[in-house]
């Protein structure tokens, strides 16, 4: 009884954001003003001394509110709430469909269905994001969210109707969205039989990220919008395990693979340790001393526009062209070293299990082929919580450098970052577990897999030891 209560009321809360649709875009427009004031003001400024405030200067402020609270909070609240924030606060989204509303309705090319453009978004914003130095400057901050921002009101004009073009196929964090999304313990349910039923007419729905209604499964597409919500009598905000999507729906496929493995725990690693590490400085000098010796001196200019290297004379930052290529150096190191052990543990734990194989696909001999990579693309799947957690100790290190700015004691820190990602490694381990047994029930080829999986990590938890204390 408890228990259906409890369903009625998640069911409503659904039916809620349905029935208020007006006051969400009110609020929306609401958060794109101080979206863009936050953008366009600091720019203005000149750029703040050593004894600025967030108190007492705009730009230190707009700078803890995107970095400090803004981003990394935004990552915590999707495995909490599902994709509720590009569905009802996302300023961009907003302005996306805004400009879908009003524009020329085009049909959607065939080269933005690409699947790869999460990966290569993400990974393109977060490198150069690195070489403009996007969480210290306003300018740069401009460039990449700004420039994100006009992009997608570009392809909101351009195609679809009423749509979210861009928050589907080339939004830069759409595809990290749609990994955490999939831990939300909360989805909009379809009922096939009610969604069969006879109905009289209905208004038709705008599910402005272009889901498939009838066939909707899971949350990690899903913008929570509540639009949707009792369409037909068969959709409904429904609470669920945060695992049964990833468990029993998700298989994954290698674009999100490559983005959950090369990605989120390889180049961002990479991109959030490079300016803490001593390696970075001694590989820097080694080829500087190089170069010297060989009378090239080129390399060593910190000549560059800012918006392609960091170029700040005034406060006495500025990069070479040798620290934009250290800089890449060392993202890609990261990303090929963390990421090739955890994939490497992945492939491992793959060849111990049975295999996954393609029904009806028989080789010369009449066996089933074995899948090439499926089953790793389902054990992949099993590390968002670890890659997720990752990230937000990498965004929440800014938010911890402006509050020791302010005065604010941060001894705790430390204990809560172990804290965190001992709990997401551990949930990691849990899903390769339940993972493996899906394809045997024996414990001594589940324990081998999952042995492999946590050997395969120890470089990306290495990594944030680093980080945090050994750096």
């Amino acid at each position: 009884m408890a228990t259906t209560s409890f369903r009625t009321r998640v069911a409503l809360a659904g039916d809620f954001l349905r029935d208020h649709q007006r006051a969400i875009r009110h609020m929306q427009w609401v958060i794109v003003a101080v979206y863009g004031a936050l953008l366009v003001i600091p720019v203005t400024m000149p750029l703040p001394d050593r004894t600025a405030s967030v108190f007492n200067n705009l730009t230190i402020a707009a700078q803890f509110a995107f970095w400090g609270i803004w981003w990394p909070f935004v990552l915590i609240s999707i495995p909490l709430f599902g994709r509720a924030w590009c569905g009802l606060f996302c300023p961009e989204g907003a302005l996306t469909e805004w400009a879908s509303r009003h524009g020329r309705g085009g049909a959607i090319p065939r080269w933005m269905r690409w699947g790869g453009w999460p990966f290569v978004a993400f990974s393109l914003t977060t490198v150069y994001g690195q070489l403009v130095s996007v969480y210290q400057y306003p300018w740069a901050v401009a460039a990449v969210l700004g420039g994100s921002t006009v992009a997608a009101m570009i392809i909101g004009w351009l195609y679809g109707k009423n749509k979210r073009v861009w928050c589907k196929y080339l939004c830069p964090v759409n595809g990290v969205f749609n990994l955490l999304a999939k831990l939300s313990p909360w989805y909009y349910r379809v009922d096939a039989q009610a969604w069969r039923a006879p109905v009289r007419r209905t208004e038709s729905i705008n599910c402005a990220p272009l889901l498939p209604l009838r066939n909707m499964q899971g949350a990690a597409e899903c913008h929570m919008c509540g639009r949707c919500s009792d369409y037909r009598g068969a959709i409904a905000l429904t609470p669920r395990s945060p695992e049964v999507e990833i468990v029993h729906i998700s298989g994954g496929n290698g674009w999100q693979t490559a983005l959950v493995v090369f990605g989120l725990m390889g180049l961002a690693v990479g991109a959030f340790l490079w300016s803490a590490s001593p390696w970075y400085v001694t590989v820097k000098q080694a080829i500087a001393t190089w170069l010297v010796n060989r009378d090239v001196y080129w390399p060593l200019a910190d000549n560059a526009p800012w918006f392609i290297l960091t170029h700040y004379p005034q406060v006495n930052d500025s990069f070479s062209w040798l620290d934009g290529a250290v800089i890449l150096m060392f993202i890609a190191a990261a990303a090929a070293i963390v990421g090739g052990a955890i994939f490497a543990g992945l492939w491992l734990a793959d060849r111990v299990l049975p295999a996954l194989v393609r029904p009806g696909v028989r080789d010369a001999d009449g066996s089933l082929l074995r899948s090439s990579l499926e089953g790793v693309h389902k054990l992949a799947q099993g590390l968002i919580p670890a890659a997720g957690t990752g990230v937000f100790l990498g965004l929440s290190a800014t938010t911890l450098t402006l509050l020791q700015h302010e005065g604010v004691p941060t001894g705790w820190a430390n204990p809560v970052r172990f804290t965190l990602l001992t709990l997401a490694l551990a949930w990691s381990l849990r899903f390769q577990w339940r993972l493996a047994g899906l394809r045997t029930p024996s414990a001594w080829r589940r324990s081998m897999a999952v042995a492999f999986v946590a050997v395969g990590m120890v470089p990306f938890v290495w990594s944030w030891v680093l980080f945090f204390v050994r750096w």
